[in-house]
């Protein structure tokens, strides 16, 4: 089974990415990343990047994450705001009762995309 359907799909990850950026607009560490962003499309981009990577039936067809992330490298995104992205991810799958195991297997993947996030 996949980790996508081990998290409850598409409506776990509809819920999920909604509270997530809630949490993310709602802390001063991050909020002013989002300053100038259509939240809409950030929400959409990253539901079905998520269902990508996690095995789900989404093509993700956005940018690869170095370039997705440029503009944000340029306001001076650091690993303590990957953290914060790791932290909020986790409590949000957490919260709607994800497995320990599956939590961690997200923070492997937000980890493993950290220094092409960060112009690295």
């Amino acid at each position: 089974m996949s980790l996508y359907a081990r998290l409850g799909g598409e409506p776990a990850f509809q819920t999920a990415v909604d509270i997530f950026y809630r949490r993310m607009l709602s802390d001063d560490r991050v909020a002013r990343f989002f300053d100038d962003v259509d939240m809409e499309g950030q929400i959409a981009k990253q539901k079905a990047f998520l269902t990508f990577v996690t095995g789900g039936p989404a093509e993700y067809t956005g940018q690869d994450m170095r370039a997705a992330h440029a503009e944000l490298v340029k306001l001076g995104i650091a690993d303590e705001h990957v953290d914060v992205v790791i932290e909020h991810l986790g409590a949000v799958l957490t919260e709607l009762g994800a497995d320990a195991k599956d939590v961690g297997e997200v923070a492997a993947l937000a980890e493993s995309v950290r220094d092409q996030v960060l112009g690295r």
